[in-house]
């Protein structure tokens, strides 16, 4: 089990309301699982941008079940990448089990 909240080391999600220069400034992101896709749950498009300029998120909750990272919902990966797949921000550093 993670003891710690991975962070986001890198967000390419550029129109995402959280994406400022490249870095996820959520206060922490749930990915998810829809239904073999480990989706960022928080993204949302706004013409403002939000969230924390002193931070950078953290993976609060996983949802991808068949990852490998995954321990009861926690991410155990020491960080994380979020980009495109296809038309969806996902978790690119998701492995299958």
């Amino acid at each position: 089990m993670a003891s710690q909240m991975p962070k986001v080391s890198e967000c390419s999600v550029s129109d995402c309301a959280y994406n400022n220069g490249q870095e996820c400034k959520a206060l922490a992101i749930t990915v998810g699982e829809e239904p073999d896709e480990p989706i960022c749950e928080t993204f949302f498009v706004s013409s403002t941008h939000g969230g924390v300029k002193d931070s950078v998120a953290g993976v609060g909750a996983c949802r991808a079940a068949e990852c490998e990272y995954n321990d009861g919902f926690e991410c155990t990966a020491s960080d994380i990448s979020v980009g495109y797949l296809g038309d969806e921000p996902d978790c690119l550093t998701f492995e299958a089990r």
